[in-house]
Parts: structure tokens; sequence; C-alpha cells
């Protein structure tokens, strides 16, 4: 399979030469998940790291009322990783499941140490990925702690239309820590405008 898609992401990030680039992504191995598949179960360890080249998976939790809690929303092109269970070998706290039909790009952790221990270039990428992850972890943390849910979901649209084409609504209000009953009343109070 062509690994362009998976190419390009570690070049958008990082200004890498392909040939680096290529020596990185050598052991990535493709494959796909239909809709409503799980990639990582609640409890179990990862051993791979996934990288989504198309579609939309989501991470939850189950609260004490035994719901489903939408922790994160990925869309492709993006990595997808419980990444404390892959380079701890802790059990996931989530539930990873596609969204729609996914294709995924996978690859092991010896194959990600190699490449820390061989590639200056992939230990910059990794820690530049993680300062993203990271940063975008604590701006979701402060969005759900000072923002109205209105002023939430107007931002999650401006940043990412996309996920309004491809995830259900109960989803998207789950993720904004709302009912999909206030989501769909904020829908109905904005177009009146």
């Amino acid at each position: 399979m062509d690994k362009s898609a998976l190419n390009d992401y570690f070049h958008s990030l990082f200004p890498i030469e392909k040939e680096v680039v290529a020596q990185i992504t050598k052991t990535f191995e493709p494959f796909e998940l239909e809709k409503n598949a799980v990639l990582l179960g609640e409890n179990t360890i990862s051993t791979q790291t996934f990288f989504l080249e198309k579609g939309f998976v989501r991470s939850y939790i189950l609260n004490e009322d035994n719901e489903e809690v939408t922790t994160n929303i990925y869309m492709a092109p993006c990595f997808v990783n419980d990444f404390l269970s892959f380079f701890k070998k802790q059990p996931t706290k989530e539930v990873y499941r596609t969204i729609t039909d996914c294709t995924f790009w996978a690859t092991g952790l010896e194959n990600v140490q190699a490449n820390f221990h061989n590639i200056p270039e992939f230990r910059e990428f990794s820690r530049l990925l993680f300062v993203i992850n990271y940063y975008n972890l604590n701006d979701r943390l402060i969005e759900i702690s000072s923002q109205k849910a209105e002023t939430r979901y107007l931002n999650l649209l401006k940043q990412k239309p996309q996920i309004f084409q491809h995830v259900p609504l109960k989803i998207i209000a789950s993720y904004l820590g709302i009912t999909d009953t206030s989501l769909s009343r904020i829908r109905r109070e904005l177009t009146q405008f």
C-alpha cells in the first residue's frame, strides 16, 4: 500500500528528509477496521501505535451510571493511541472505537524504540507530537472548565467542521460535555439567527 499519507504527516509537523521518513515508516503495516470496531479495549495493553490515515475514531470511558462519555474524537490524519499504555505497559482506561470505516498504519514498541535510539529526527518529531497532544488536552480541559456549551460547540464547528459531517450528534454532545438534547437546543437556537 501507498504510505504517502503517513509520510506526509511526518513532513507536516517537522522538516525531515524523505529518506529519513522512509526509514521511520518502513515497519508500519496497513490494516482496516469497519465502522464501530474496537481498536483498543478498556483494560488492555497497547502493543502498537496507530496512524489513522482515513476515518474517525473516538475514545470514551464509562461513567458510574454506565454511560459512555467521549474523551476524544480523532480525525485523520493523526496518531491514535493510549500512549501511557503503549510506553508504560499499563492497562488502558478508555475504549478506542471507530466511528466510520477506517484505514490505519501500525508499528510495535520495539520499532518505535529503535527509531528513538537511531534517528535524531524521530526523537524531535516525537517530542513535538507529545507537546501538541499535551497542548490539545490542556486546551480542552480549560475550555470545558471555562466556556459555556454554546461557545464550545461554536469552537468545534469552526476548528473541525468535518466532524459534524461524519460523527453522530450524540457522540459530539458527549465530547462537548452536554446532553444530546442540549446540543439540539443550541443548534436550533443558533439557526434562528
